[in-house]
């Protein structure tokens, strides 16, 4: 049988990046820990750990292995969390964070099965850079972030890229702006005044790409790394701007808001990472079941 003591020991030099410096974060002395990893090693009659100069670098081995001690001590926390909570009469915390270029609105829908479970949930949302919230995500301090992106491969986070929903994307603007809008859609676009998304905005580069492909020229009046931002100012008469089809409904019931038209062939995908391959947060578990796409495990980053 495993022994899971050693398996802690192995997963806190791991995250550690050493012997040394482990010991010093658990106060074992290194001579302890080595041992116990070596004990591990000969029980699972592999090699997790390999020397390169005065460095531990994990094996492939070592990789899987750090994976499943990831997910275990991870469940171990709810785990203990979740009977507290219960024992206490407080409700679950579900720590989402949200990279603000995600829309509100969209949020809310990929995240509404959260809120019918059985065992009542204290939702806490983070809204942020993503670059900011996988790194909370990366030492738990979330249980999940929500993104219009996967994981990127040059993080230096270990984590994996559930896939939630897409949306076609659709051009909104105010009736007064859409008054001086001249012929049919997509040629209206051309010279009219357009809202964009930020650079940091997957669907971005897809808005480009479409727009030159069609031969329009609009006038690029504002960019906007938060998307809320982005249709407070198109809803004020600002402009054009683009929004998930998914939402266009809930727009169109707001003030004097027209549709357009489509942007066809242009798609944006929201994701949920995690730490975990499986998820195990009765939460984070809800929102993957009730998606409308396949929640595998798509894409994944870790750490050289």
């Amino acid at each position: 049988m495993l022994n899971y003591k050693q398996l802690h020991h192995f997963w806190s030099v791991a995250r550690a990046g050493g012997i040394v410096r482990a010991s010093e974060r658990s106060g074992l002395a290194p001579q302890t820990l080595s041992g116990q990893i070596a004990t591990l090693e000969a029980d699972l009659g592999v090699t997790l750990f390999q020397r390169q100069g005065r460095r531990l670098v994990l094996t492939e081995t070592g990789r899987v292995a750090l994976d499943y001690a990831e997910e275990i001590f991870r469940l171990g926390n709810e785990l203990e969390e979740a009977i507290q909570s219960r024992a206490t009469g407080r409700m679950v915390p579900f720590r989402v964070g949200i990279a603000d270029v995600v829309p509100k609105a969209i949020a809310y829908v990929l995240l509404a099965p959260s809120m019918t479970l059985a065992e009542p949930m204290r939702i806490i949302c983070r809204e942020g850079k993503l670059e900011r919230l996988l790194g909370e995500l990366a030492i738990h301090k979330l249980d999940v972030v929500l993104a219009d992106s996967p994981l990127p491969p040059n993080m230096d986070v270990r984590g994996y890229s559930h896939t939630l929903g897409e949306s076609t994307i659709g051009f909104y603007a105010s009736a007064a702006v859409a008054g001086t809008l001249h012929g049919d859609f997509p040629d209206c676009l051309n010279g009219a005044p357009l809202l964009l998304p930020g650079l940091e905005a997957a669907v971005r580069g897809p808005l480009l790409r479409w727009l030159e492909a069609a031969k329009l020229r609009p006038r690029i009046v504002g960019e906007f790394d938060d998307s809320a931002l982005m249709r407070a100012f198109g809803e004020a008469g600002a402009g054009v701007f683009p929004a998930a089809s998914l939402i266009g409904d809930e727009l169109l019931s707001h003030g004097d808001m027209r549709l357009l038209g489509e942007a066809n062939g242009v798609v944006e995908t929201y994701y949920a990472i995690s730490v975990e391959r499986r998820l195990t947060h009765p939460a984070v578990r809800a929102i993957s079941d009730a998606a409308p796409i396949s929640t595998q495990a798509t894409h994944r980053a870790e750490p050289e």
